[in-house]
């Protein structure tokens, strides 16, 4: 399945190629049909939702400060 990926300001699109089983693609199509709009815009829509959900999760926010922690402290080692 190709995702194209509108992002929020309109500055850039992305294709993605995804694999999923085709029990999800199925369930993705019919929902899609019931909302009367397009996979693609149905696939997207959940992208955003899960990153929305994420960024409300404080466990994950937890994660994320420690992984941008140890980015920092690489690129500073770099810069040397």
């Amino acid at each position: 399945m190709l995702v194209k990926v509108a992002w929020y300001h309109d500055t850039m699109t992305k294709n993605l190629t995804i694999r999923i089983p085709d029990d999800v693609a199925a369930n993705a199509e019919a929902i899609a049909r019931v909302d009367g709009v397009s996979l693609n815009e149905t696939v997207k829509q959940s992208l955003v939702e899960a990153i929305e959900r994420r960024r409300q999760n404080p466990e994950f926010k937890t994660r994320l400060k420690k992984i941008i922690e140890e980015d920092r402290e690489l690129l500073e080692r770099l810069a040397k």
